[in-house]
């Protein structure tokens, strides 16, 4: 564990808190950063049933994020319209 510059009990375990919540937050975000990055592939592969699978994974990952407030609804409310935007111009080609 790092020293930490806290020198009473309540900074103490604020400081340890934090740590931990550090640790938790950054795991969320890249599991959502990896299943971003698991649509952006089956999009690019020109697949519409596996981007559509894999969009519906990163949206509903990113609506647990937000319930968590890991990140803020308003910025996952926009990755998930970036996602969606790119999906459907996907099934227009498709079309």
């Amino acid at each position: 564990m790092e020293t930490t510059v806290a020198h009473s009990l309540s900074a103490k375990k604020r400081a340890r808190q934090n740590a931990r919540r550090n640790t938790i937050n950054r795991a969320r975000k890249s599991r959502v950063k990896t299943q971003i990055k698991h649509f952006e592939s089956a999009a690019g592969s020109g697949d519409v049933e596996a981007a559509g699978q894999q969009y519906r994974l990163a949206a509903q990952l990113l609506d647990k994020t937000a319930a968590g407030s890991t990140m803020h609804k308003k910025t996952t409310a926009r990755k998930k319209s970036r996602l969606a935007k790119k999906l459907n111009i996907l099934k227009e080609k498709k079309a």
